[in-house]
């Protein structure tokens, strides 16, 4: 049987200039995703999205495992567009104005973010204004679905391969193969810790989802390096 593990990336760099970047702990979250993995009796293909933070991740990665294995980059791994997300809820200069004010005087300007983001996100989902938006809910699903059926179609029998992507594309895996709606995938996309592992096997009867989420090497000694965000 194949295996698809799907890793979220580390820790990106909220509130800097250049969000696309990991932060020092998010390659430090890396490496020790690599770590583990390096338990693997073997690695075929690591494959990332087009994004920095998911090349950077799967780098690290190979890495951490210390080993070479192909690397393939897929742009459909890509997470949606966010800014998109939040220009649509935010369509005049006053909007943005107000939630710049917002945030600067917020106690937990991540906390107040992360519920105005959360909003943005179900105006997305919802299928009303899909005009707003380049790529629609819809669209998105199914170019990760896309991308998922030609990784698929391309392992052996018993190849392996580890997907450095987002948490968006790893909750929308997650959705399709549980036939789970858009208010399943919010709430698996909020849930979702960096570097985390997903594991999905693929076999005669298709593909079987076997675990989400899995951080266990970010537990214990390493549990300052857990983040959502």
């Amino acid at each position: 049987m194949g295996l698809i593990l799907l890793v979220r990336h580390g820790q990106a760099s909220f509130g800097e200039a250049d969000y696309d970047v990991l932060s020092p702990l998010g390659e430090r979250q890396a490496r020790l995703a690599g770590e583990r993995l390096a338990a693997l009796p073997r690695v075929d293909r690591v494959v990332h999205g087009a994004m920095r933070r998911q090349e950077a991740t799967a780098r690290l990665l190979l890495e951490g495992m210390g080993r070479a294995a192909q690397l393939d980059q897929d742009a459909r791994w890509d997470e949606y567009d966010h800014e998109a997300l939040l220009a649509g809820a935010l369509p005049t200069d006053a909007d943005r104005t107000t939630f710049a004010a917002e945030l600067a005087a917020a106690e937990d300007p991540r906390r107040a973010f992360q519920e105005h983001f959360e909003r943005a996100t179900a105006r997305w989902t919802a299928g009303d204004n899909d005009g707003d938006y380049h790529e629609s809910f819809p669209a998105f699903l199914a170019r990760v679905q896309g991308a998922l059926d030609d990784l698929v179609a391309s392992l052996g029998r018993d190849d392996c391969a580890v997907v450095a992507t987002s948490g968006g594309v790893i909750a929308a895996v997650c959705a399709g193969l549980w036939q789970l709606d858009s208010r399943a995938w919010a709430g698996l996309n909020r849930v979702l810790v960096n570097t985390s592992v997903t594991k999905i096997v693929a076999g005669r009867q298709g593909l079987t989802l076997l675990s989400i989420n899995d951080h266990a090497h970010l537990e214990g000694v390493h549990r300052d390096l857990l983040t959502y965000r």
